[in-house]
């Protein structure tokens, strides 16, 4: 499996930046899959994730109305919209294939992929 996320790069505060994450396998067991973020010093965060069908999304409570998540199923792509971008967005995102447990939280994802990092200058 392997998990191939881009489309991070240095933006300004108020911008938008669309990130995609690729998998490599068909996602068989259409798990639900999701990102994560992480700033230097700082805990892997939850952002969002989405379920194989794309009917059901979940997203952190510092993200929800200005993130989007969603899926194309017929290409194994899932894409995470970014709009209103903040400094506090400035991390490295992770997509990562959900494997059991709680979904808000990064030890229940087994593969991740290698990130993409995002800057957001003030």
């Amino acid at each position: 499996v392997q998990l191939q996320a881009s489309g991070g790069g240095l933006v300004q505060a108020g911008g938008s930046l669309r990130l995609s994450c690729a998998d490599s396998e068909l996602n068989i067991s259409q798990n639900i899959m999701g990102w994560f973020r992480q700033a230097p010093g700082q805990e892997r965060e939850f952002v969002a994730a989405i379920t194989w069908t794309g009917v059901r999304t979940y997203y952190g409570d510092s993200v929800k109305g200005l993130f989007t998540i969603s899926r194309d199923t017929d290409k194994n792509i899932m894409y995470l919209q970014m709009n209103t971008l903040k400094s506090d967005d400035t991390a490295t995102y992770y997509c990562a294939r959900h494997n059991s447990g709680d979904i808000f939280t990064a030890g229940s994802y087994l593969y991740w992929g290698q990130g993409t990092l995002v800057t957001v200058s003030s």
